[in-house]
């Protein structure tokens, strides 16, 4: 059999007439005819009612048609999936959205990572504002989005589903200044009768969000006397080198600084928030490629690719 027959069925179940099937078939009438006996033949059953004018379908053919059109459908989608196949593993360019801090040093341990494990892809990071990275992703601009979330902030991307979040990771925000000559915090929470200068990430900033239940729970925050803002995580880290003050700042980006010296911990492990770090997707965008990622990883379960001890 032939599965346009299916297609020929429809058009006469649409118009009534094989005259008119025919010529939305490109086909003269005697083939369409042709073609229907055929079909007819191959079932075993009269599909059409050819006693009246418009002609009608039985209703063995109203089923086959719909079995036809359904099977058409599915035929049509795979091939549209295998020629994509084809197509997007050397040529695709899978395009990450992330946060600045998050861009710094965890995406490329991650990405390398992910790499290993799963095999190398053409990709490409757009580091930005998180909202910035929310609307390039409800927009289809990025294919994923990595952000950061914790138990008192989670900042969702645009238009998530149900599905759309896997976490690829975990960091920290610890508290940092540069250190005295003897290796000791140049600012410390124990001198409760010192103000200390807070170096703060800006109002508009989200990563701010996962310090705000810290700042209300705890003394601290009346001592703490903001001298300089930004949003940018990169920009903190400067300024608490250069000996300004104190910043809460990812783990994962001031790891260097801590092992050389350049940064110490201000307080203990009490102070620290911890966060997760998630992969965002829309569903509403995506391709093979994608979706194998995204497969790949939601198979991993729980395990994270990268951990910041």
């Amino acid at each position: 059999m032939d599965i346009n027959w299916f297609r020929d069925l429809s058009h006469l179940a649409r118009t009534g007439n094989f005259s008119q099937a025919a010529g939305l078939s490109n086909l003269s009438q005697p083939a369409l005819s042709r073609r229907i006996k055929a079909l007819e033949g191959w079932v075993g059953v009269p599909l059409v009612d050819r006693s009246r004018q418009p002609v009608r379908l039985t209703p063995a053919g109203a089923q086959m048609m719909e079995a036809g059109q359904q099977a058409m459908a599915r035929i049509e989608n795979e091939r549209s999936q295998i020629l994509e196949a084809q197509s997007l593993p050397d040529k695709y360019v899978v395009t990450f959205g992330a946060q600045h801090s998050i861009g710094w040093r965890f995406y490329p341990a991650w990405l390398q990572s992910f790499e290993t494990a799963y095999g190398p892809i053409l990709s490409r990071l757009r580091a930005d504002d998180l909202p910035n990275c929310q609307r390039d992703l409800a927009e289809g601009n990025v294919d994923f989005v990595i952000a950061y979330a914790s138990a008192h902030a989670d900042p969702p991307p645009q238009g998530r589903t149900s599905d759309t979040a896997l976490v690829i990771g975990h960091d920290r925000l610890i508290p940092v200044c540069k250190p005295r000559s003897d290796g000791q915090p140049l600012f410390e929470f124990a001198d409760t009768d010192v103000k200390i200068p807070f170096l703060k990430f800006g109002e508009g900033a989200p990563i701010s969000q996962h310090l705000d239940h810290l700042m209300q729970a705890n003394t601290l925050a009346p001592r703490l006397q903001t001298v300089y803002e930004n949003a940018m995580a990169g920009a903190l880290r400067i300024r608490a080198r250069d000996g300004a003050g104190v910043a809460w700042l990812p783990q994962s980006l001031v790891a260097p600084d801590l092992d050389s010296g350049l940064l110490v911990r201000t307080s203990q492990p009490d102070w620290d928030v911890t966060l997760e770090v998630r992969l965002y997707r829309n569903t509403r965008h995506s391709n093979r490629l994608t979706r194998a990622i995204w497969a790949f990883l939601a198979a991993r379960g729980a395990k994270p690719l990268v951990t910041v001890p």
